[in-house]
């Protein structure tokens, strides 16, 4: 037998989460924050947080940055706006934590990406190109095999 209101409650937690995680997608480029992404779905800061984690695998600042990097991605492959004009574009203040952020999500800095990524995909459709460079975290990446003599 199953508890309905606790079910209700839970379905009610997840359509708010789907709601916040929509909202990022929509406003990556706005000054958001933890905060104001909860007083928005009418939750804690830390109810938030351990709802979105448990509900995605992730913080909803790294949902944030990861979607954030993924449109600086596409601008520096565009090749037309310098890496300083991309991070203030896809909503980041700080040129610094941007390159550091990037370079933990794609594994080379802003600079170097933007070098090799038009080589990379030239030719290519833009969405396949997207699905192809899509970011992934450092410890989600497939670890380089020793190889064995």
């Amino acid at each position: 037998m199953t508890n309905r209101p606790a079910e209700a409650q839970r379905l009610s937690d997840l359509a708010r989460l789907r709601r916040v995680r929509d909202r990022i997608d929509r406003e990556y480029a706005q000054p958001l924050d933890v905060e104001a992404l909860a007083r928005g779905a009418h939750m804690s800061a830390g109810h938030l947080s351990r709802e979105f984690r448990l509900a995605y695998g992730e913080s909803p600042y790294g949902y944030l940055m990861t979607r954030r990097i993924e449109r600086a991605m596409a601008l520096l492959r565009r090749g037309d706006l310098s890496v300083t004009e991309v991070c203030f574009e896809v909503g980041c203040s700080s040129l610094g934590t941007f390159s550091t952020r990037f370079a933990e999500l794609v594994g080379m800095p802003p600079s170097v990406y933007r070098r090799e990524a038009a080589r990379a995909t030239a030719g290519l459709p833009s969405c396949v190109a997207k699905q192809v460079t899509r970011p992934i975290r450092n410890r989600e990446a497939p670890l380089a095999q020793a190889q064995l003599a």
